[in-house]
């Protein structure tokens, strides 16, 4: 008996849960009382007028190309598959504001909140079979998204995600095409297209983009018979696709200058708010909110989560909660980029005095960590360095000084080689990260390609040496604890060298004087 109602209960609970989802969905409208019948489909849809004219095709488009050839080469006769990446839940039926994957973004020119859950599709093609194929051309793309619905369709009025009277009006496909420079077809189509000849052409999807298409992806695989080695297969990709942003073209040259003009506005609008930020509770925050609004009215938001951290809050790297005071004498570092609409972001830190002047103490630190700056810059100016090469010279200006201060049990010397590095303990982060599209640009790339490859014009990266010495650390000298000090700026790499972005933010003790009096006067 035990063993027949197990049974029987097996058998319904499908019927169960079907049931249960629809009653489920069913309480998502529960609010929502939205209009139906024939008669008001029929009214809303009447007497509009003429949309405006649509966008032309855009800068960046000019430039999408040559990155998804140079992509493609490497993959000839593969399908390759480009996630957007689709929203995220907030709380609830809220989600987060969108933000492409960065592959996507590279290869489309697509920014802003452009396009949730937009696929762009790589496909092989045969040189031999039409006049407009070069020998160079190795695939031809596709964007496949969701287009602008008609108004008179039902998508107008009750889609919340959709719908032009919920979400604004969306581009038409014609005008897609137009902007981008790329085919497009309807998401519908996605999945029989990513089918055809499976069976005789491998497949490729950058893992962790999209659920979603990547469930599809592993469907389609599994039909076709496909099992071995395909994470392995993906993860190449998303390697290339990375190791592609290693060297930036003009245009996103000009996209990170425009995002480092925005963040030095952001810093301004800090100065600004120091004096309230002092009388405030949590006066981090009021830092933090000063940059984040000029961020979001100049670019497009914050590039991540910016770093408010003042006095010995300025010793945890990466304190983001922002909830503590600003207090007079105390020093405030400040971790911060905005991201403008293309998705470039910078990546600034100054410490910054709050009343305005440094103490003798923080002075001296401050000085240290600038002089591994200026080192690190004139080191990767050097023909023939490697990337590696510019940590290597700041650690040599913190060793010094670290040295001088009687703080290390050996001399710089020693602790500069491999089995000391005492001095790590108050540096334990690396100078440099590449930088552009992500905070952290080219992630995925080989080591050799990354840490161990000669700069070359067109790379842009950080320079970002500190000293963080914890108020509760003995081994510091009694007048240095609490203090902590970073100072970063972008740097891009030209053929006479490495210049920095970010030159006109003040960064030496009397610019940086100078710089919030000016600031505050005004």
């Amino acid at each position: 008996m035990m063993s027949e109602n197990v049974h029987e209960n097996a058998n319904e609970t499908p019927n169960l849960s079907d049931k249960l989802d629809k009653e489920i969905e069913e309480r998502a409208h529960n609010r929502t009382q939205r209009p139906s019948g024939s008669a008001f489909r029929e009214f809303i849809g009447e007497d509009w007028g003429e949309r405006p004219t649509g966008p032309t095709r855009a800068e960046v488009a000019d430039y999408t190309p040559a990155r998804r050839a140079a992509l493609g080469s490497l993959f000839p006769g593969e399908r390759l598959v480009f996630p957007a990446g689709d929203l995220k839940v907030r709380s609830n039926d809220t989600d987060y504001r969108f933000r492409a994957h960065s592959a996507f973004a590279h290869l489309t020119g697509l920014g802003g909140e452009d396009e949730p859950a937009a696929v762009l599709v790589l496909n092989p093609i045969d040189s031999q079979r039409s006049n407009d194929v070069t020998d160079a051309d190795t695939h031809e793309a596709t964007l496949y998204f969701h287009p602008r619905a008609s108004r008179s369709s039902e998508e107008f009025y009750a889609d919340s995600r959709h719908g032009e009277f919920w979400v604004g009006a969306r581009l038409s496909a014609e005008e897609m095409q137009t902007m981008t420079g790329i085919a497009v077809k309807h998401i519908d189509a996605l999945r029989d297209d990513l089918a055809k000849d499976l069976g005789s052409v491998q497949i490729r999807v950058i893992p962790n983009s999209d659920p979603h298409i990547e469930t599809l992806v592993g469907e389609l695989r599994a039909q076709n018979g496909i099992s071995e080695n395909t994470a392995s297969a993906d993860f190449a990709l998303a390697e290339a696709a990375s190791e592609l942003r290693l060297i930036k073209d003009e245009w996103e040259i000009e996209e990170m200058k425009k995002a480092v003009a925005v963040t030095a506005q952001g810093f301004e609008e800090i100065l600004r708010n120091l004096p309230r930020a002092i009388g405030h509770w949590r006066g981090e925050r009021v830092i933090e909110g000063a940059f984040g609004a000029k961020a979001r009215e100049e670019g497009n938001g914050l590039g991540y989560d910016t770093i408010a951290a003042s006095g010995n809050h300025a010793n945890t790297l990466h304190w983001i909660s922002n909830d503590g005071s600003v207090r007079e004498g105390d020093l405030v570092l400040v971790d911060a980029g905005a991201e403008v609409d293309s998705l470039y972001t910078a990546d600034i830190t100054r410490t910054l005095p709050v009343n305005g002047k440094f103490s003798p103490a923080q002075r001296e630190v401050y000085e240290a960590v600038l002089e591994a700056c200026e080192y690190a810059l004139e080191t990767a100016s050097k023909p023939g360095v490697r990337f590696r090469d510019v940590h290597a010279a700041a650690m040599e200006v913190i060793a010094k000084h670290l040295d001088n201060w009687g703080m290390l049990p050996v001399s710089a010397e020693d602790s500069l080689k491999p089995e000391g590095q005492y001095h790590r303990r108050w540096m334990p982060h690396g100078t440099s990260h590449h930088l552009g599209l992500d905070v952290h640009d080219c992630a995925q790339a080989k080591r050799e390609l990354y840490q161990d490859a000669v700069l070359e014009p067109g790379m842009i990266f950080t320079i970002e040496p500190g000293l963080y010495f914890r108020a509760d650390d003995l081994k510091v000298p009694e007048r240095f604890r609490g203090i902590g000090v970073r100072i970063e700026d972008d740097v891009v790499v030209t053929k006479n060298g490495a210049v920095r972005i970010s030159e006109d933010i003040p960064r030496t003790v009397e610019d940086v004087e100078a710089w919030i009096a000016r600031v505050q006067e005004n």
